[in-house]
């Protein structure tokens, strides 16, 4: 009433599902409402029973109370009636008795039913989990496939030696900074030295370096200015390489004692403040 009045035709357009006889008959016929119908009918033939064996057996004394003073009978009568009561309700003890167990073994059943409803509705919705997993697996098995593709293309693989590898490339006038186009662990770092072999990529072993990039470089990303100064000599290095192997001529010394700053050889935060994923 504070809010005001609100007429709404939604409430009086007819419900045809309402009227389904289909649906009323599932209701009136179901498990639940059969054993409520042959509990109530239990309780009335007991509570019947009860009061007709009392006044079968006791129909003398009623018939008796005729013959009494009214003062008398009223009291005999209220005995009479006191102890039906009494075994009525002794009755329906047994009926609580027999029907409160019987009704919490129900609710938990329907509970479990209500939880696995649940778990399946959400399944619907969410999707199964396993068969997300199975999902991720591919889309990751995809992406590193796509990963791996860009290997040979690379200008250098940079190693730790055998626990980390990244893949470096750069394209002058394309790129601010050398990108990363691949990078692994243990066996990915083996097939990313395995691929860049294959394709004659230049590979260099540098712990300290391998490690700061394949923990603060996500894939596709340049590298962060904190690193300029090593990744440059390696690409100059591997240019040198590159060089050497078509036309010829002495080979560069391998670089050494590349200046990584310690907190870049370490996992933990990217350059640009974000979390490095691993």
């Amino acid at each position: 009433l504070l809010g005001g009045w609100l007429i709404s035709s939604k409430s009086l357009q007819p419900k045809f599902s309402k009227l389904n006889p289909v649906k009323g008959l599932k209701r009136i016929f179901s498990v639940q409402a059969l054993a409520e119908l042959a509990k109530a009918i239990a309780k009335s033939i007991l509570v019947g029973g009860v009061a007709a064996g009392f006044l079968y057996f006791n129909i003398g004394k009623f018939m008796g109370l005729m013959d009494q003073p009214v003062q008398q009978g009223l009291v005999s009568a209220l005995n009479m009636a006191a102890l039906v009561a009494g075994l009525i309700v002794l009755s329906l003890i047994v009926v609580i008795l027999i029907d409160v167990p019987f009704q919490l073994w129900n609710n938990a059943k329907q509970l479990r039913m209500t939880k696995e409803e649940v778990k399946q509705e959400h399944k619907d919705s969410e999707g199964d989990p396993h068969v997300k997993g199975r999902i991720r697996q591919q889309q990751q098995a995809m992406a590193r496939g796509r990963m791996m593709s860009k290997v040979p293309e690379a200008d250098v693989i940079i190693t730790n030696p055998t626990h980390y590898a990244v893949a470096l490339v750069y394209q002058e006038g394309r790129m601010g900074a050398p990108r990363l186009v691949a990078k692994g662990a243990d066996a990915v770092a083996a097939r990313i030295r395995e691929i860049g072999e294959e394709a004659g990529v230049p590979r260099l072993e540098a712990a300290p370096l391998a490690r700061a990039l394949y923990h603060h470089v996500d894939l596709e990303d340049e590298v962060p200015a904190e690193l300029y100064t090593a990744v440059a000599e390696v690409m100059a290095w591997a240019y040198r390489l590159k060089h050497v192997a078509q036309q010829g001529g002495e080979v560069p010394p391998t670089p050494d004692n590349l200046p990584v700053p310690p907190e870049m050889d370490s996992p933990g935060r990217r350059a640009d403040g974000n979390e490095a994923q691993p």
